[in-house]
């Protein structure tokens, strides 16, 4: 037991000198891997090892000695300081330290220097120990430092190639450890070893520590001892194991011998097992029956044995050995003289023994003198006696070689002893009949022989039933079953050796004389222990039995079944003949009659032989069982009534139990035992007192002091109640069932068992570990059921009584309450608490802790159970009243008066060295509490709330983690090697522990995982700094425990062992530091601590991913934990700028250059050379896979489905229906289903079947339910596989997401961010598509092709924006990633969406994100409109293509190579499905369609329908649109398919093809159907005030209904724009849509908030209404003639209100509306400014150009031309209030001319600071910015690059928009050009001017207009135009039109129209109209 961990041995304080500890234990850690653990490259390692230490092993356990030198150098350490290797300078030592030192160094004799090295190791290790100073520490660790040695040494001697065993190592290890051990061994090894062992000395070493001071707690007293200990033991095995392996030489033969002449024996009369290993090395020594063996090496061994090849060898050992000289021990000389005289014996055999004739002959005579040192006696008492004899295997072969070669190599020795035994017991016989003493120098050799036969064959730990030797198979060939040793061939003869053994047996038993039956019997006893054996003494007995006379004669052996049981049956029936009745007092004073004393134990040990041989055999069992005549049960049940010996009633029962293990007999049993009532269930009605069991125990055993009865009872329950446990015990007589058996055993058993006498102070625990034992069998076989609640009653003799519940269930009754059984079991639990914290041996401690294992159980299962229990009670309505255990295991104590209960289950943890079972249910229990978070707050208290327990209940905790004897992956069956068995519980506990934490760590804070993992309880919790262990004082916690498990290999190339050898471990340590990273509190201390102290990340990344080939599922999850937590710490350290770090794990996890291996962490190193080599795709450097890639590569798309039930007999429907009832959500959150539970269902389905055929096809049905749960279990693997590759791939994205998105875009340049999201996307994609691929794992794999592109898009976007981008012209491609992998990714991404097939609708949804991404990269981006001279067509059209189009055109050939399949699925899509898929599939089809110049895909979606649909989807998505307007914000989702649909019908729209087909699609009419276009809300504020959403992200519902409307006026736009055959028909159609929607589209022109939604739709609708509301609209269409005059008045109200209109937006409201703008959005001002005039600047135009359409349609002469504006220049007078005047188009001109110059300035200032963005000053470039980035401090915290780039993104929007405000500008300005003119025009040259007298004349014709309907000249009122007017306007417009307007117009013209318009148009109205106005007055 090496008790102690190093943390690396780098960090131990070394001084230059010897060292005592650090360099063996790493010794040791190489030996162990080497020999024991067998790790790879481990021969070097070891031969470096055992080159440096070679001194250590010549000079084994010299210490280094003190010098005057070393006492100066140490003495001026703390005024000089010290060197200390692997640090600089010297250190100071303070002086207490050197005083330690100097003690130390007096204490062990060892060197200065040694000791202050031990104390600095002491100090380092302090906090693996807990409550120790470093003193105490550096003790432990020098014995330590010595077992390391030690072990080593025998690990090596062992390793050796020898002729005992082998450990199959290589053959070069063999070599090196032979030749080594060889070597020392010539240098006097074995003299060493003798003294040492002789030299050290418990005793005398703990006198001289304590003398110092050197001993502390009870637990380091016990440490130190156990480590001396165990020093001597392995010294002295290192001598066993070399003599088991290779001969020694004379001389330490001799030295052997004279070691073994002194020894002594322990006070109990046996060796201690350190001299037993120097005896059983002797015994090696003298072996030579390794030579039958006849193995393949048998030459070489001969060649090598001295006793063959060395005559003085023989010689001086025969002469020693011979040598009268008495020894100490006589019987250990006896002993080794008769191992001496076999193997002389065996010599004289051999043809080389020839040559040693004058010693060989010697042998009978030295067998003589054996016999007479009383040889098997000791045998017996000294090596069987001493503990450590069964604990190696080679002490038993050598033993059982040396009492068998004794029996066949010596026959006449064997007589004579029997001969001697058959006189002595004649003179016994005679001294008995003549009534004297028998003489006293009678010898027992026989009897010892036979009783040490019995011993040692009675201990098999092995399993190796040796004792078959003993037994021929003379009958037992027809039992072809048994395997013995030579039944592999019937007719072979077996082994001389054999035949004389089984001879010996049989001969023994012939005529056996009495004072040998006891003796023989006890041999038999242990000659049958095993299967085979057992079988054998069976028959043995069977055939010495001869059948009986009439006459009840017994002829025949004695030592026969048919004797036995006919004595037993005579004892009976003597004993039966005076029972008195039942009311007499023979309890009393029990007469024992007719039976010896020595017939009691001869019927004892022949009740323990028959009790061995039917434990073992089933066949011995019921053939016993069965036989008419012997009725055994009967027999003994019988006798069990009388009046007998307790003693003798409990063999009796012991038998009973042993028969009771065959279920079929128990049944049989309980029936006797209660018709027997052993135990009294029924009461006489006249009987005054009990009877029964319970008065043997109240009265006689209590008297006693001794409990045989009540033990055997107990057992005999506890075996009854695992073989069969009828419900309907006792029935007819008592209420059924087996509570009166419980009643008794809690009540009479075990709640007294505290308070009664016991003799033997062992059998306290013995009583209570067996009651105990029946309650763990009866609760854990107990699953509640609906039935136990219910208060049923049975009929017994007429009347009715209560029923009997299930044992089970009044155990978890009295559980579930405060009861005495609850109390009883937590004091046991604080009792066994208190005992083992004393670290002392105290009888009956194994009994103990077994009772103390039994109460966790219990705890632990009625938590498992309480749940159904009290849910199955509540649903019952039952009136019992029962707590939740784990509320009741929080009372309190009535011996400490504290509530300590979990506390005292807790401090069990802190055992688990010597207890590994009991710290196993801690744990279970803890895990099970700590689920319950209302007792996690009293936990924590509970648990800090004393100093001294919190220290060692985390300590507990610690040790548990920390154990290194766990080991995983050994199944629970495979516990047949106890080893085995502790290694697995260790491994659960430490499983169970992290179980708690995780558990624990969910539930709010504080909670116990907190505590447990060293973070602050009692202060706020990310107040913690966390600590090394033992630095400022931090003790070892939980999180240290975890951490060094997971460090333990990792800096080693093969990465952390726990996460190969303990998968699952691994898995759930990774989880803890997960869950501590995620959680706000702990994340910052613990993200701190791993990074600065731990470097963890890093380290564990590095060795991704991690592969093991027999766990996949455990290797998935690790990583997937793993990748999480550097996901969050990729994050954090983003956000705090640590950039040194960030840059550290991305180069980690993206580079693609091999990396230099912990180059220091070097990162300048990385840099440079990242920079040389860079990421050119021609790269000559070899390069490695991305440690992202590899990740991804182990993950295994493929999943491996089971195949469906093959099923004769059930039905698949119903099976698959039972097999989905009994699923359940695991605690891992995996659905799967419980197979324990289906095998209940189905096995209860196969039992419910009745008949014979059922009965004939059970075994086919148990065959078929068998595969169906093999089946199950499967697919509860495949699911549990597929949800960690799941995990594992959602983790990776994250991963990849925060690599993309968190970290600082400058730490992965453009162009390798390119080319690494390439990789990523292409590997994904390839593993999607492979034919295997498993479709669960697509969606997430789709979520991350739609983040890696939207990344790619955006860094193509940045590249070309920083100018890097096509000016270049690269000629591998786009950006710096190539057009050729744009092209694959694009093939890739289609193929993917094709492959999803008709599901998977919401999967392509991100699928289609990605390809709109994509499809991005090629969209060029907005250039700046510098108004520049245009290019010519000619040379637009010899251009070279740009990358934009060039790639556009690629990708175009490869969407169209994919066919109609692609347009089907994207179709198909668009029309149908999920929200948010139609939405993408028709943004995706408005992409393609925008860019498909051959209009593939625009015929595809016209001819195929799918249009049609679409457009009447309109009319259904009408109602889902109306209840949007309601005030209630409800679902925008019908709002946002809407705004799709709308988009996309659009851009159908811009091809005229497109706008002619939407036409007959009847899009219009669908239209003009909804009626939601009518459903204005009320823009009142007010009212809608307590209904705004307060986020802001749900519009009002004014603006949602200009989400409805503006869609549906711009694709009217475009419709009217786009056809140019069809015009006129959807000019109608619209203006239908116009006309039916009239009131509406009136009340918007009315509009009296001109808010920006208002303007937007003005501006659309009057664009509208300008094309289509014109008087020749409805002429030549098929409009009533009823309905044309109410068209017509339509039509003339739409030109009246947009006339208005433009008074209202020309003229009185324009600077009102502007500020209004600036003011309404003071966020951002800037940009909403320019919207607005945007927008007013557009309705002025439609309204001018409107007038301008009216009046060329009206006639093409001015003299014909309608007038829209009276002619006065002022604002207009009363008289024409309804009629805007001329002066309102000169003052827009007049506006329009002033803002023309106003934006041309702004635009040129734009552009300039544009060309010198460089130059800018930082002001300005935050000025810009700020319009695009919302918040107040958002500019402060982008970068420089993307502040420049904002700027430019901002200018170039400025520019643009002022290019398109001048554009409307000037068309402005040439409309109210022009309708001036015509205006003037007419008014000035044709207007005949009215006297105002005149009465008014409708129908002038002056004023007649083409329209026949008057309408127009009468609502204008133009009727009445006077002479005065019209001199009026000339003069007016003479002075408004001047000479500085008409400059200003000219230089419009000079400065735009030139390059944009019609040249000189405007010059020839300016003309014009000055002509007017100068001609004279008329």
């Amino acid at each position: 037991m090496c008790v102690f961990r190093q943390q690396s041995f780098a960090d131990m304080a070394t001084l230059v000198g010897a060292s005592l500890w650090g360099p063996l234990k790493e010794l040791w850690d190489t030996v162990e891997g080497a020999v024991w653990r067998r790790q790879p490259e481990s021969v070097h390692l070891l031969d470096l090892q055992l080159k440096k230490h070679k001194p250590n092993f010549l000079s084994l356990y010299k210490n280094p000695p003190k010098s005057a030198e070393q006492r100066e150098k140490v003495r001026k350490a703390s005024t000089e300081g010290i060197a200390i290797q692997g640090q600089q300078g010297s250190r100071l030592l303070p002086e207490q330290l050197l005083t330690e030192a100097f003690i130390l160094s007096d204490l062990f004799d060892i060197g200065e220097l040694a000791a202050l090295e031990l104390l600095l190791a002491g100090e380092n290790q302090q906090p693996h120990f807990p409550g120790l100073s470093r003193g105490l520490v550096a003790v432990l660790l020098y014995w330590d430092g010595k077992l390391c040695v030690a072990n080593s040494l025998r690990s090596l001697i062992q390793s050796r190639h020898g002729k005992t065993f082998t450990l199959e190592l290589s053959g070069e290890l063999v070599a090196l450890t032979t030749r080594f051990t060889d070597e020392l061994m010539s240098q006097g090894l074995t003299r060493r070893l003798l003294t040492l062992v002789s030299e050290i000395n418990v005793t005398r070493e703990f006198e001289r520590l304590q003398k110092e001071r050197g001993l502390g707690n009870e637990k380091h007293r016990k440490e130190v001892s156990d480590l001396i200990k165990e020093c001597r033991q392995a010294l002295a095995d290192c001598l066993f194991a070399w003599t088991c392996q290779s001969p020694l030489g004379k001389d330490d033969t001799l030295a052997l011998v004279a070691h073994l002449e002194t020894v002594t024996v322990e006070a109990d009369g046996s060796l201690d097992s350190v001299n037993l290993a120097l005896v059983m090395a002797l015994l090696y020594c003298l072996d030579v029956s390794f030579l039958e063996q006849g193995t393949e090496d048998r030459e070489d061994l001969l060649q090598a044995l001295p006793l063959l090849t060395e005559k003085q060898y023989v010689s001086a050992v025969h002469s020693r050995l011979v040598d009268g000289r008495p020894w100490k021990l006589p019987g250990l000389q006896a002993v080794c003289r008769l191992a001496w005289a076999l193997a002389l014996h065996a010599l004289s055999q051999l043809p080389q023994g020839s040559a040693l004739a004058e010693f060989t002959e010697a042998d009978e005579a030295l067998a003589d003198q054996a016999l007479l040192g009383g040889v098997f006696l000791f045998m017996t008492e000294g090596m069987l006696g001493c503990e450590g004899f069964t604990h190696d295997e080679f002490y038993t072969r050598r033993l059982h070689s040396l009492i068998t070669d004794f029996l066949a190599l010596m026959p006449m020795k064997v007589k004579q002893l029997r001969n001697r035994a058959d006189e002595d017991a004649r003179l016994v016989h005679m001294s008995l009949q003549m009534g004297s003493e028998p003489p006293s120098s009678l010898r027992k050799d026989l009897d010892h022989l036979m009783i040490l036969i019995g011993e040692f064959y009675s201990k098999d730990l092995f399993g190796l039933e040796l004792a078959l030797e003993f037994w021929c198979h003379t009958e037992s060939l027809q039992h072809t079953s048994l395997q013995g040793s030579y039944l592999g061939m019937a007719m072979q003869r077996p082994p001389h050796k054999q035949v004389v053994l089984s001879k010996f047996v049989r001969q023994m038993g012939d005529l056996l004389p009495p004072t040998l039956y006891i003796p023989y019997l006890r041999m038999l006893k242990g000659l049958a222990n095993g299967p085979q054996c057992a079988h054998y003494c069976f028959s043995l007995l069977k055939t010495n039995g001869a059948p009986h006379g009439d006459n009840m004669q017994v002829t025949g052996s004695p030592v026969s079944w048919e004797h036995f049981f006919h004595s037993l049956m005579l004892y009976h029936e003597n004993l039966r003949r005076d029972l008195p009745n039942a009311d007499a007092t023979h309890y009393r004073l029990p007469p024992i009659r007719g039976i010896t004393q020595r017939e009691l134990d001869g019927l004892t040990s022949f009740l323990q032989l028959l009790c061995t041989i039917i434990t073992w055999s089933e066949n011995a069992r019921l053939a016993l069982c069965e036989h008419p005549q012997w009725t055994p049960a009967v027999v003994m049940l019988g006798l069990l009534q009388c009046s007998v010996q307790p003693v003798l009633k409990g063999e009796l029962l012991l038998c009973l139990a042993a028969f009771g293990k065959s279920p079929e007999i128990a049944a049989s049993l309980w029936q006797s035992l209660e018709y027997t009532q052993i135990l009294q269930t029924v009461r006489a009605p006249g009987q005054k007192q009990a009877a029964g069991i319970e008065v043997e125990l109240n009265e006689i055993e209590s008297s006693c002091e001794e409990y045989p009865l009540t033990r055997a009872f107990c057992q005999l329950i506890s075996t009854l109640v695992e073989s069969a446990l009828p419900v309907n015990l006792g029935a007819g007589l008592r209420a059924p069932g087996f509570q009166p058996y419980l009643t008794f055993l809690r009540d009479a058993v075990f709640l007294p068992f505290p308070t009664r006498a016991y003799r033997r102070a062992a059998e306290k625990w013995e009583v209570a570990d067996a009651v105990l034992e029946v309650f763990h069998k009866l609760l854990r076989d107990y699953e509640p059921q609906p039935s136990d609640f219910v208060q049923e009653t049975v009929e017994l003799q007429g009347e009715q009584v209560l029923a009997h519940k299930p044992p089970g269930h009044s155990l978890m009754f009295h559980l579930l309450n405060d009861s005495p059984t609850l109390t009883l079991c937590l004091s046991l639990l604080e009792e066994g608490v208190r005992q083992l914290d004393t670290y002392s041996l105290f009888p009956g401690k194994k009994q103990l802790e077994s009772a103390v294992l039994h109460c966790l159980c219990l705890l632990d299962l009625a938590l498992q159970k309480e749940v159904v229990f009290m849910d199955l009670l509540r649903e019952s309505q039952a009136s019992l009243i029962v707590s939740p255990l784990e509320q009741l295991l929080q009372g309190v104590s009535a011996q400490s008066r504290r509530a300590d209960h979990i506390v005292n289950i807790a401090r069990y943890l802190y055992h688990s060295s010597s207890n590994p079972e009991a710290a196993f249910q801690s744990a279970k229990i803890l895990q099970r509490i700590a689920r319950y978070p209302n007792i996690q707050n009293r936990l924590v208290g509970d648990f800090t709330h004393d100093q001294t327990v919190s220290d060692k209940l985390m300590a507990g905790f610690v040790e548990c983690l920390d154990n290194e004897g766990a080991e995983e992956g050994l199944e629970k069956g495979d516990d047949s090697e106890p080893a085995k068995k502790e290694a697995r519980i260790r491994h659960e506990t430490q499983i169970h522990i992290l179980n708690l934490l995780i558990t624990s760590l969910e539930l709010k804070t504080p909670n116990l995982a907190l505590y447990l993992l060293g973070y602050e309880v009692k202060k706020p919790i990310n107040s913690t700094n966390l600590q090394d262990a033992g630095v400022l004082g931090c003790p070892r916690s939980c999180l240290h425990a975890i951490l060094s498990l997971l460090q333990r290999g990792s800096e080693r190339r093969s990465g952390p062992v726990l996460t190969s050898q303990a998968p699952h471990l691994a898995e759930l340590c990774y989880q803890v530091i997960y869950q501590l990273c995620v959680c706000s509190d702990t994340s910052g201390p613990t993200m701190r601590y791993l990074r600065t102290s731990q470097d963890f990340l890093f380290t564990h990344l590095q060795h991704l991913p991690f592969i093991l080939p027999g766990d996949e599922i455990s290797a998935l999850s690790q990583m997937s934990w793993l990748m999480k937590t550097a996901a969050i710490e990729l994050r954090v350290t983003s956000l705090n700028r640590q950039r040194s770090h960030t840059q550290r794990l991305l180069n980690l996890l993206l580079d693609d250059q091999p990396r230099t291996q912990h180059a220091a962490d070097g990162e300048t190193g990385m840099e440079e050379s990242r920079s040389v080599s860079g990421f050119l795709h021609f790269d000559t450097v070899s390069k490695v896979r991305r440690k992202l890639l590899s990740v991804l590569d182990a993950i295994n798309f493929s999943q491996d489905v089971p195949e469906l039930l093959q099923l004769d007999f059930f039905e698949r429907t119903q099976i698959e229906q039972v097999i989905a009832n009994c699923e359940h959500v695991n605690e891992h959150g995996h659905t799967v289903c419980n197979v324990k539970l289906l095998h209940r269902v189905l096995v209860a389905e196969v039992n419910a079947l009745q008949g014979m055929a059922a009965i004939g096809q059970r075994p086919l049905l148990m065959e078929e339910v068998n595969s169906i749960l093999q089946q199950v279990v499967e697919r509860n693997r495949v699911r549990r596989s597929l949800s960690a590759k799941r995990h594992a791939l959602q983790s990776w994205r994250g991963l990849v997401e925060t690599l993309l998105t968190a970290c600082p875009a400058d730490l992965i340049p453009a162009d390798d961010r390119q080319i690494i999201i390439r990789d990523l996307l292409l590997d994904l994609h390839d593993k999607v598509l492979s034919e295997d691929s498993a479709g669960e794992l697509m969606p997430i794999v789709a979520g991350a092709v739609f983040t890696l592109t939207a990344h790619l898009s955006q860094s193509v976007l940045s590249e070309q924006q920083q100018g890097a981008g096509l000016e270049g012209g690269s000629s591998s491609g786009f950006a710096s990633i190539a057009n050729s992998a744009l092209h694959l990714i694009l093939r890739k991404l289609l193929d993917f969406i094709l492959c999803t097939g008709g599901g998977f609708q919401r999967l392509r949804a991100h699928l289609y994100g990605a390809l709109l991404y994509y499809l991005q990269i090629a969209q060029k981006p907005e250039e700046p409109d510098t108004l520049q001279q245009g290019i010519s067509m000619w040379e637009r059209l010899t251009a070279p293509e740009d990358g934009f189009s060039k790639l556009q055109r690629e990708n175009l050939a490869i969407i169209e190579s994919y066919g109609t399949a692609l347009m089907e699925v994207v179709c198909r899509d668009a029309c149908d499905g999920h929200e948010i898929g139609r939405m993408l599939a028709l943004a995706v089809l408005d992409r393609i369609l925008s860019i498909d110049r051959q209009s593939q895909w625009l015929l595809y979606v016209c001819n195929s329908g799918y249009l049609r649909v679409l457009v009447e989807s309109l009319r259904q998505d009408d109602t889902a649109l109306q209840t949007l307007l309601s005030p209630q914000p409800p679902l925008l989702k019908p709002l946002y398919i809407y705004e799709s649909k709308m988009a996309l019908l659009t851009r159908v729209a811009k091809t005229g093809q497109g706008a002619v087909e939407l036409l007959r699609c009847g899009l219009v009419a669908q239209l003009v159907e909804c009626q939601v276009f009518d459903m204005v809300p009320d823009s009142d504020s007010h009212r809608v005030f307590g209904q705004r959403d307060p986020s802001g992200f749900i519009p009002s519902p004014l603006d949602r209904y200009r989400q409805i409307l503006l869609p549906a006026l711009r694709l009217f736009q475009v419709i009217l724009t786009s056809t140019t055959t069809h015009h006129q028909q959807g000019a109608t159609q619209v203006l239908q849509w116009l006309i039916v929607h009239a009131d509406t589209i009136q009340g918007l022109l009315r509009c009296q908030e001109l808010s920006m939604g208002a303007l937007q739709e003005l501006s659309l609708l009057t664009g509208i209404i300008s094309k289509t509301a014109l008087p020749g609209a409805l002429e030549g269409q098929d409009v009533n003639s009823a309905a044309l005059p109410e068209f017509q008045g339509h039509i003339s109200r739409f030109q009246r209100q947009c006339l208005s209109l433009l008074g209202r937006l020309a003229g009185s409201e324009r600077e009102r509306l502007l500020k209004q703008a600036e003011i309404a959005a003071p966020g951002d001002p800037a940009e909403r400014r320019e919207e607005m005039e945007v927008a007013m600047q557009q309705v002025c135009a439609n309204i001018m150009e409107y007038c301008q359409t009216l009046l060329l349609q009206s006639s093409a002469q001015a003299q014909f031309s309608i007038c829209l504006f009276s002619p006065s220049v002022n604002e207009p007078a009363t008289l024409y209030s309804r009629v805007p005047s001329l002066g309102l188009v000169l003052f827009l001109l007049k506006n329009s001319a002033a803002d023309f110059f106003r934006f041309h300035q702004s635009h040129r200032q734009a552009l300039g600071k544009l060309q010198s963005l460089e130059q800018l000053p930082p002001e300005e470039l935050k000025e810009l910015c700020a319009a695009l980035v919302s918040g107040t401090g958002g500019v402060e915290k982008i970068s420089s690059v993307q502040r420049s780039l904002l700027a430019k993104r901002r200018l170039v929007q400025l520019i643009n928009n002022r290019a398109k405000l001048l554009a409307l500008c000037s068309y402005v300005i040439e409309t109210c050009l022009f309708v001036m003119w015509r205006h003037l025009e007419y008014y000035l040259l044709y207007c005949t001017p009215t006297d105002p007298k005149d009465s008014l004349m409708p129908g002038a014709s002056a004023y007649r207009s083409r329209l026949t309907d008057d309408s127009f000249g009468r609502a204008l009122g133009l009727s009445r135009v006077s002479q005065q007017d019209l001199e009026q306007l000339q003069s007016d417009m003479g002075a408004g039109f001047g000479e500085a307007l008409q400059r200003k117009l000219l230089e419009v013209e000079g400065l735009y129209s030139q390059v944009r318009s019609r040249y000189t148009f405007i010059q020839a109205l300016v003309r014009r109209i000055r002509g007017l106005l100068r001609q004279p007055k008329s």
